[in-house]
């Protein structure tokens, strides 16, 4: 029953944050913004991309949905910390993509566990 989510690249949360990661660090093509909220966004979403990647990659690695959840954070307060707030489609970018990356990386986690831990019990 378990056996879908303990294979590599079959988890749907892992997938989800690769998405989301390739559409933050892809999404200033499309928008205004400045250097700093460019390279904010780009090197934010590639982090979170290639943290899914490796979370398909190695399912048991549960330290890698924490990882998730800290670059979600550090997303969402990216506008602020940053100073790019006032750049509303990157703004949003940040706050709609930190939130999801926490959400996803929070729902991954239990499974995460559950991976590591049946992995662990050969």
């Amino acid at each position: 029953m378990n056996e879908p989510t303990t294979r590599p690249w079959t988890r749907p949360h892992d997938w989800a944050e690769v998405v989301i990661g390739v559409v933050v660090a892809l999404s200033p093509l499309w928008m205004t913004t400045d250097n700093i909220a460019m390279w904010s966004l780009v090197v934010l979403g590639a982090l979170i991309a290639l943290d899914g990647l490796a979370s398909l990659a190695m399912p048991g690695m549960v330290y890698g949905e924490g990882i998730q959840i800290v670059l979600g954070a550090l997303l969402f307060i990216s506008p602020w910390v940053m100073g790019f707030a006032t750049f509303m489609g990157a703004s949003w970018t940040a706050w709609v993509g930190g939130v999801l990356t926490v959400v996803a990386g929070a729902a991954a986690m239990p499974i995460a566990q559950a991976t590591h831990k049946t992995a662990g019990q050969h």
